[in-house]
C-alpha cells in the first residue's frame, strides 16, 4: 500500500492534513472570501513538493560527491492555464547555489541526476507540464 494522508475539514475553507510521519499542516483556499490565509494553497503545495523532492536529491548527491556549497535554494515558478480546471502547464525550476570555489561539474551532474532520474515528483509534473531548469551560481 502507498502513502496515506488524511485531510479533515476544520472550519470555513480550512483543512488540516497529516502525512505518514505524523506532522500536520493547514490547507486553505487562497481565494477564500474570509481573508484568512494561514497555511498552504493546494497548487502552491504542488510546487513546494517539486522543490522539496529535487532539493533532497541534489543535497544527497552533493554530499556523496563531496561537493559542498555554502547555501542552496530552489525557486519554482508555475504558470497556470487560463481555462478551468486551471492547472500548471509550464514550470521553471531555478537552482541557486551560494559559495565560492564551486565544483560546477559535480553540481551539474547532481542536478541532472535529480531532474532526469531520481525525482519522482518531477516525473509526475512531466505528465501535464513543460518543465525547464536553470542553475545559477552566486559567489560569496
Amino acid at each position: 500500500m502507498g502513502n496515506i494522508v488524511t485531510t479533515v475539514w476544520k472550519e470555513r475553507m480550512h483543512f488540516e492534513s497529516d502525512n505518514p510521519s505524523g506532522h500536520k499542516m493547514t490547507v486553505y483556499d487562497a481565494s477564500a472570501e474570509d481573508g484568512t490565509t494561514v497555511g498552504f494553497g493546494p497548487k502552491a503545495l504542488m510546487l513546494t513538493s517539486l522543490a522539496g523532492c529535487t532539493g533532497l536529491d541534489v543535497v544527497s548527491l552533493l554530499n556523496k560527491m563531496r561537493a559542498m556549497v555554502d547555501d542552496f535554494k530552489i525557486i519554482v515558478t508555475g504558470e497556470l492555464t487560463e481555462e478551468h480546471p486551471k492547472h500548471y502547464n509550464k514550470v521553471k525550476v531555478d537552482y541557486h547555489f551560494y559559495g565560492s570555489d564551486f565544483d560546477e561539474k559535480k553540481i551539474l551532474k547532481a542536478v541532472n541526476l535529480s531532474v532526469d532520474k531520481y525525482c519522482g515528483v518531477m516525473e509526475m509534473f512531466r505528465q501535464f507540464a513543460t518543465i525547464t531548469t536553470e542553475i545559477h551560481y552566486h559567489e560569496n
